[in-house]
């Protein structure tokens, strides 16, 4: 069998044909099959080549479209501007008003039926999202004394947790109405420790991403 000279290119030509039907028919109606069907000859051997499944595609979608935001949430991280409380909820702000956010809710799967897709998303908020962006955060607030708390690491997992999976729509199906209903006890919430991370514009863009979502599932 010929090597693949240009693997990259492969990739990219998968994630575009990926991106696209994901947008025209959503995440659970594409399959592996519509995407071949759609890359001019490609086989099924050369997608699985480099995905395992269509569950990697997605993330692989999903971190090449979320890739230029996410440095701009370093930058808020890695400021030197403002308290940490104060940089918390523009972290917060910035991730919700991203305008990615619309394709993502657009196409996104629903998690009750693809627990692998759940089960990554809960490691990487984790082991990645919650050490990375929030904690270096927490900390300065602490040094700052604009944050309180006697255990950081357990406060930046359960922030996004909280915002990532039980606030998500995909993950329990919420409707509006129990989308609104959390946002508001996660504000009520983060205020009992002191941090006031919501305003009326976050609460909500978050009710109509969850609009968005009910929208195309």
């Amino acid at each position: 069998m010929a090597r693949n000279k240009h693997p990259e290119e492969t990739v990219r030509r998968i994630l575009d044909v990926a991106s696209r039907l994901f947008m025209e028919k959503g995440y659970e109606h594409t399959s592996i099959q519509d995407i071949i069907d759609h890359l001019g000859g490609l086989s099924k051997g050369a997608i699985y080549h480099h995905f395992r499944s269509k569950e990697e595609i997605l993330e692989a979608v999903t971190n090449r479209m979320t890739a230029e935001s996410n440095l701009l949430l370093a930058q808020i991280r890695d400021s030197k501007v403002g308290s940490g409380s104060e940089k918390l909820q523009r972290i917060f702000k910035m991730s919700i008003q991203r305008p990615v956010q619309e394709d993502i809710f657009t196409f996104a799967p629903d998690f009750r039926n693809n627990p692998k897709l759940l089960s990554s998303m809960l490691l990487d908020t984790v082991d990645h999202v919650a050490p990375d962006y929030i904690l270096p955060i927490i900390r300065q607030g602490m040094a700052d004394g604009s944050i309180r708390t006697e255990y950081p690491e357990a406060l930046a997992e359960l922030i996004m947790l909280v915002a990532n999976i039980w606030l998500n729509p995909m993950t329990f199906n919420s409707s509006v109405r129990e989308t609104y209903q959390k946002v508001m006890i996660f504000g009520q919430m983060m205020k009992g420790l002191g941090l006031d991370l919501l305003d009326q514009e976050m609460v909500d863009r978050i009710t109509d991403l969850t609009a968005l979502y009910q929208e195309h599932k």
